[in-house]
């Protein structure tokens, strides 16, 4: 009688704990995750987060514990915790094309994406994306279907635009055409505001619309940020397309740098030559912007020199190397710039002086307790090719 007392107590306090826990991660593989998600004929919610991510710590800290959340989450998800760096991680972010972290999937049993959601949400978001994520008449895919069909109803393209943009992976871009496609006027707040949030395309026509009423949206969002933004946008297009000409990048600085067009792609050039390994063009670059924008930042201008001793070879070139880095020397002597006109030096042939000049780069290293081992690497280097002649 006693331990079946007993017996009932711990049942009771068993199903109290369970009852009143967060979300409850299953330690299970990808492969069975899927498998379990089709016998019970639920969805996997996926927890998509690296170690490093902030707002994923804060997940764990603040949100998943919730007890409402933990009651609806254990009751119709199979809940998963993958750290997209690693072992099954790797996989489902290479699938599903996760980016962003955090990023919250809601996965079916025959690995269909039903619904998505990105970045940190609280308790009372998380809960309502995943009553969405289980209605099929309303969830991501559903709306996915409703698009594909023709669906053109302008409040079904709001909502499905908002639904497709918190994606956060670009599939928001043909929503967004076509939303705006039904909208007779674009100067509204509210398209505006959905002008300069979701525009990612710099060929798009809201694009166009945003640089041609450039005034009104500072107006409404600020000179400097709307700047921002808009070369934001210009950048991403030239680094997703290692193949445009630099006629196209300079129309593009027009448009960014509308003030300092000339100097801006002056500097650029020198980048793109850098990145394309042409390196006679990239110190031709480097001669022809400094010789017209003249720098007086020390590290800009010790940098360019280091860069020059690096990839240059040209005797003529590297003498304007040495001009840059002496340069950097008079505003501010310091090892750095002083090992690197040592290198230099080696390179133009003058053995004995660059240990000289190694030595003193030394001396001024030990008076502000700075790492000088370049320094001492380089004489030795010196010292033992002398020797080998």
């Amino acid at each position: 009688m006693k331990s079946s007392f007993l017996f009932g107590i711990c049942l009771f306090l068993g199903l109290t704990s369970l009852l009143g826990q967060g979300v409850e991660f299953n330690k299970m593989k990808w492969s069975e995750a899927l498998a379990s998600a089709k016998e019970e004929n639920k969805l996997i919610f996926v927890d998509a987060y690296t170690t490093w991510c902030g707002p994923c710590k804060q997940m764990d800290a603040r949100v998943f514990p919730s007890k409402k959340l933990g009651a609806y989450f254990n009751k119709n998800f199979i809940n998963l915790k993958l750290d997209m760096e690693k072992g099954d991680g790797l996989e489902v972010k290479n699938i599903y094309e996760v980016g962003v972290f955090p990023t919250f999937l809601f996965v079916a049993g025959d690995g269909r994406l039903v619904h998505r959601k990105v970045g940190y949400l609280g308790v009372k978001e998380l809960l309502n994306e995943a009553v969405t994520a289980n209605d099929p008449k309303n969830n991501m895919a559903a709306q996915n279907e409703q698009f594909a069909k023709g669906e053109d109803d302008e409040g079904f393209l709001k909502k499905f635009l908002y639904t497709k943009f918190q994606a956060r992976d670009g599939s928001h871009l043909p929503v967004l055409n076509k939303y705006l496609a039904t909208q007779e006027d674009w100067s509204t707040a509210e398209n505006m505001e959905i002008i300069y949030e979701m525009t990612e395309d710099v060929n798009s026509e809201s694009f166009q619309y945003m640089i041609e009423n450039k005034t009104a949206f500072s107006e409404a969002f600020g000179e400097s940020q709307v700047s921002n933004n808009i070369q934001n946008l210009i950048f991403g297009k030239i680094q997703s397309d290692p193949d445009m000409k630099l006629e196209r990048i300079k129309e593009l600085f027009v448009i960014a740098y509308p003030g300092d067009v000339d100097k801006r792609f002056s500097q650029y050039k020198m980048t793109h030559y850098r990145q394309k390994g042409d390196r006679e063009a990239y110190a031709d670059a480097a001669i022809a912007h400094y010789d017209k924008y003249a720098s007086v930042d020390p590290g800009e201008l010790n940098e360019v020199a280091w860069t020059f001793y690096r990839v240059v070879n040209d005797k003529t070139r590297l003498k304007y190397a040495q001009k840059l880095v002496k340069k950097s020397i008079k505003i501010e002597k310091e090892h750095y710039n002083m090992d690197t006109l040592a290198a230099l030096t080696y390179k133009m042939g003058k053995s004995k002086k660059a240990i000289k000049i190694a030595n003193k780069a030394i001396e001024i290293a030990k008076q502000t307790n700075v790492d000088y081992s370049s320094s001492e690497e380089l004489i030795e280097s010196i010292k033992s090719a002398d020797s080998a002649k």
